[in-house]
């Protein structure tokens, strides 16, 4: 069938394949597939990133479709790169643009262009009681992005960021170190429910620039000491924790800003969720924190397909057709 006002979102990441569509506001439907990591490895090369995107790409969309009981769209939006910076560039996500192009073109709706991060951004707040007015803090962490980042309306700063490993790196390599499979965040929570961290890798964290390559060689060092999984696991995690709850109340105080909203693969850790939180009670930090609901943390094509619906309803500019 036919439903006026529906947009189809495409978002090709470094490690998932997405499609969603949206209408009147909401997500009709969201299909996500990861993309395959021999066993033991801890990434791909981006030319097997698009090799794997073009391959599932096309079943995705129709799953995406026929979920949301939908024939056509009125529009369709991608992101084209990484986030919304001169120079910000990724091959993987030229498969998805050039899909939702040529279904765009093909069907003479409008095409909208967007970024990877501005979908998550936007996905993060489906179901959220997040105010996007005024003065806030996001952070975006993923295995290809840490970044903290300052909203004030629809403009994005960025504050601070990584200076070598981003959160997901530091979480996949101490996993895979531990026989974990690629990516290794959920696997890696469960082992870290298993113990109690004693704060044993020091956080970094310096005018604005977090570091998880000195804490990567401090857990390696644990693991060939002889700590369990369990153990190295949750210090692993209580790292991020310590270093994210600095980084944040550092912003805070930086921005004049009182709440903060959480999104990335990293994210959808309910052990970091419930740590945060309990150290910023702790330490009497007042910023409130928003976490993406846990099926929108990681990459996806909601927020994609949102913004795509978002611009057609406001008018706002299209790119090729439209």
């Amino acid at each position: 069938m036919s439903r006026a006002g529906a947009i189809l979102g495409v978002d090709t990441s470094c490690y998932t394949t997405s499609a969603a569509v949206a209408s009147g506001g909401a997500v009709l439907s969201s299909v996500r597939e990861p993309l395959r990591v021999p066993e033991g490895g801890r990434g791909l090369r981006q030319s097997e990133m698009v090799f794997q995107h073009n391959a599932r790409l096309p079943e995705v969309i129709r799953r995406a479709m026929a979920e949301a009981g939908v024939s056509s769209v009125s529009g369709a939006c991608a992101s084209v790169k990484p986030r919304p910076a001169e120079g910000s560039y990724m091959p993987a996500f030229t498969v998805g643009e050039g899909y939702a192009r040529a279904i765009a073109a093909a069907s003479g709706v409008p095409f909208h262009p967007t970024t990877h991060q501005e979908g998550h951004l936007r996905a993060a707040r489906i179901g959220s009681a997040f105010d996007p007015e005024g003065r806030s803090l996001a952070l975006h962490l993923s295995g290809g992005t840490t970044e903290l980042l300052l909203l004030e309306g629809s403009s994005v700063t960025r504050l601070g960021a990584t200076g070598d490993l981003s959160a997901g790196q530091f979480v996949d390599r101490i996993g895979v170190a531990l026989g974990l499979s690629f990516p290794a965040g959920p696997a890696l929570d469960a082992l870290a429910a298993k113990a109690h961290p004693r704060s044993l890798i020091p956080a970094t964290m310096r005018a604005g620039a977090v570091h998880f390559s000195g804490a990567e060689a401090c857990a390696l060092r644990l693991i060939a000491s002889g700590e369990t999984p369990e153990a190295v696991a949750a210090e692993a995690l209580s790292l991020i924790n310590r270093t994210l709850a600095k980084w944040i109340a550092w912003g805070a105080s930086e921005a004049g800003a009182d709440r903060a909203l959480l999104f990335g693969g990293v994210a959808g850790s309910l052990r970091l969720r419930e740590g945060l939180g309990a150290r910023f009670a702790m330490l009497g930090v007042s910023v409130a924190l928003h976490w993406a609901m846990p099926e929108y943390a990681g990459d996806n094509a909601a927020g994609v397909a949102l913004i795509g619906w978002e611009a057609l309803r406001e008018g706002g500019p299209c790119d090729g057709n439209g």
